[in-house]
């Protein structure tokens, strides 16, 4: 086997060409130098990453390919069928109840038509135009949200802002992650702006981190009106049944929900589909029969002059009822955020050709009957059902509400497990329930919190007209954000011309920001409770993001120094076997290793110290995965393991260590080196990690900065998973070294 010089030290070697992220998310490292030599890049890195993944990663890993599956018409179709049951239930089922959520004490046939107009333009230019055609383009390698729009920016953006709470660290090997980039080379005057400026850059990441916490308000809400609305029907049926066992009903129902989740969605989605398909051909057949039996002419709605006419007859009343028109799109949102299970023209041909045209009928049926009965209003779904199809619908009704249930509370899991890659969320349990689908996944912890606040939020507004005023604010709250950054993704990535991307902003800013102001009046009325979960969640991730930075900053400054540590290994005793420093730091050695020698007085004959870098994009292809790097002295390396955001991680200990001495053979340069490797292969191995106490003291910071890290910081370090119980390591080969940091 050909042997290559060494490179110099403490420089990664990087893999080839198509190499990873542009963000460091664990480490508060200096950049790497870019000087490597080519000919060891490209020779030795190519062929450490091949023998590596081939030992520790599953085969599905090597079909992975970054360009998009090409599908035929027929898998398109296929795959919009099976979208019906996972991406439509939410917005599927508003029609349960937007129309009751209106609340006009005597309305008439304009301000029915009023408020259908207001119905048709929004649900039109907001789910069909702005996500449907337009945000669904903004994926990051076939995955939606949130966070793909934010890791299209960091890959072509230069995150390298002091003020951002996630620290940056960029490698040599990071410059060839533009995947997205267009035909023009030109820099757009917004990249410029936005890499010069470290605070537009923390603008946007914490608007990131607020509308995903914004999305796990949704995640509270949605199961608690989906089938409160769907339940609430069966008063009707008798007097004798009240409000309050309406509400016990749902609470059941509920528990029974949230108690499934561990058994994973797999488990019951062969069902969902079948479930939509019928509700939307149910929905759209009775929104046309009472549109020919009640007001045939009512789709003249569709002229916006009803919209002026509503707001004139209606002026202040009028405006403070705006915002509940944002319960027609719940949902849309969700189209976008679950993009990574299908494609973009199974989505879109699904709600063109069936959601979007059954849903008009749906409202449109529905204010056809509210002409005729304006009395009907706070009962609208189940009362405009004709008596034979009404217990049919309500069953229906029902697990349609628990499939859009299902839908906002796996996506709360998959936000979570997100936040915790990008390291802005303490660790929490995450199972996967599927060998076939890795997306599926469970969080304890996270799914009975969301039980908890799904009960109290049910119990606490009794089924009222306020819950829907929660829910709208919530929804409108991640539009908004979402405009704002798709607009700089326009911009910065597609290259569209500025007029037209500023035409785009203005236009769903002026739409969204009225809406959002409107439904200010509801803070009151229950508008509260998603900032309430927000906040909730902000705390913990903002807390968390400072208290990491923090550390990351004094790990920095306590570096040991080169010479420091050659002379710590040198005086050490060195006993046969393995020794895997599992570190945050990409560069230098961290100062625990000078707490661990002290105590312990002696090394074992191999160092290997191992970060693990979570990326800004899906997932990292096998060939990418490791980076290795020799340095001194004698026998102590350093390895880099890279994911993507979606990507499982996983680190059997023994295959690990295997994979690991296999790999670092090949950038050996001597028989004497491979000699060792595999005489501390034979002598056993074990994993050191660092557990960290941060103390601020008095002469540090302001109050509030040491409350958060001596108080919120240290309680989410105690209570949340260490990262030593996210690797599948045998206790008896782990040892937790502790240490305080006083910043």
């Amino acid at each position: 086997m050909e042997r290559r010089a060494a490179p110099p030290d403490d420089v990664i070697l990087q893999v080839n060409a198509a190499a990873v992220a542009a963000v460091d998310e664990r480490s508060s490292a200096s950049q790497i130098e870019e000087d490597v030599d080519a000919d060891v890049v490209h020779g030795g890195a190519r062929k450490m990453g091949a023998g590596l993944t081939r030992r520790t990663f599953s085969e599905s890993y090597k079909t992975r390919h970054r360009s998009p599956l090409e599908f035929t018409r027929w898998q398109v179709a296929l795959l919009a069928y099976q979208s019906l049951g996972v991406v439509y239930g939410d917005i599927g089922t508003s029609p349960l109840y937007t129309f009751s959520s209106f609340t006009l004490p005597d309305p008439g046939r304009d301000d029915v038509l009023g408020i259908l107009s207001l119905i048709l333009w929004t649900l039109t230019l907001v789910s069909l135009v702005k996500y449907v055609l337009i945000v669904l383009h903004a994926d990051d390698h076939g995955e939606g949200g949130t966070f793909a729009l934010y890791s299209l920016l960091r890959q072509h953006v230069n995150f390298n802002g002091k003020t951002m709470p996630m620290p940056v660290t960029r490698l040599a090997s990071d410059a060839n992650l533009k995947f997205h980039s267009k035909k023009s080379s030109l820099q757009p005057r917004m990249l410029k702006f936005l890499e010069g400026s470290p605070i537009a850059q923390a603008v946007i990441t914490y608007l990131v981190l607020v509308g995903t916490c914004m999305v796990m308000g949704d995640g509270a809400l949605t199961p608690s009106i989906s089938v409160l609305s769907a339940v609430q029907g069966i008063q009707s049926r008798s007097s004798s049944i009240t409000q309050g066992h309406v509400v016990l009903l749902c609470v059941i129902i509920l528990v029974c929900l949230f108690i499934y989740q561990q058994y994973g969605t797999s488990k019951v989605s062969f069902t969902f589909s079948p479930i939509m398909l019928v509700w939307f051909a149910l929905i759209a057949s009775i929104g046309l029969y009472n549109i020919i039996k009640y007001y045939p002419p009512v789709l003249k709605a569709i002229s916006p002059h009803y919209i002026y006419i509503f707001f004139a007859r209606n002026k202040r009343a009028g405006w403070e009822q705006f915002g509940t028109v944002v319960l027609c799109i719940t949902g849309a949102e969700a189209m976008f955020a679950d993009l990574g299970h299908f494609n973009k023209k199974s989505i879109q041909m699904a709600y063109s050709c069936l959601v979007y045209p059954s849903l008009i009928l749906a409202y449109a049926g529905q204010a056809a009957f509210l002409v005729k009965n304006p009395s009907k209003l706070s009962t609208t779904f189940y009362s405009s059902i004709p008596e034979p199809l009404f217990w049919p619908m309500f069953i229906v009704a029902t697990l349609a509400a628990i499939v859009a249930s299902q839908a906002l509370i796996s996506a709360s899991f998959s936000i979570i497990r997100q936040s915790i890659a990008l390291g802005c969320f303490p660790r929490v349990t995450m199972k996967h329930t599927s060998e076939k689908y890795e997306g599926q996944i469970y969080s304890p912890e996270i799914n009975y919190f969301l039980m908890i606040a799904c009960i109290l939020i049910t119990v606490g507004f009794k089924g009222g007209p306020e819950i829907g005023q929660a829910y709208g604010v919530a929804v409108i709250w991640v539009m908004l954000i979402t405009t704002h950054l798709i607009t700089v993704v326009m911009v910065i990535i597609w290259q569209i011309h500025t007029v037209l991307a500023g035409s785009f902003y203005i236009v769903y800013t002026v739409l969204e920001g009225l809406l959002t102001i409107s439904l200010l009046y509801k803070i009151a009325q229950g508008g509260w409770v998603p900032f309430a979960i927000t906040a909730f969640f902000l705390i913990i991730t903002l807390s968390w993001t400072y208290g990491r930075s923090k550390k990351s900053e004094y790990e920095e400054r306590n570096l040991m120094d080169k010479q420091e540590f050659i002379r710590t290994v040198a005086t050490s005793n060195r006993v046969p076997g393995i020794c895997i420093f599992c570190t945050d730091l990409m560069n230098g050695v961290p100062p625990i290793v000078r707490h661990y020698v002290q105590h312990m007085g002696c090394l074992r004959e191999l160092l290997v110290f191992v970060t693990v870098r979570h990326l800004p994009v899906t997932s990292v292809l096998p060939e990418e995965r490791f980076l290795f790097d020799r340095l001194e002295p004698f026998g102590v390396y350093r390895c880099i393991v890279q994911y993507g955001y979606m990507d499982t991680q996983s680190m059997e200990d023994d295959e690990y260590v295997v994979s690991v001495i296999a790999s670092l053979k090949e950038i050996a340069q001597s028989d004497d080196e491979i000699a060792v490797m595999d005489s501390a292969l034979a002598n056993g191995s074990s994993f050191v990690f660092g557990r960290v106490i941060l103390k601020m003291g008095a002469g540090h910071g302001n109050c509030f900065k040491r409350f958060v890290i001596n108080n919120l910081y240290r309680f989410l370090q105690k209570n949340f998973r260490s990262n030593v119980s996210s690797l599948k390591i045998a206790p008896s080969k782990t040892l937790q070294i502790g240490m305080h940091y006083e910043i």
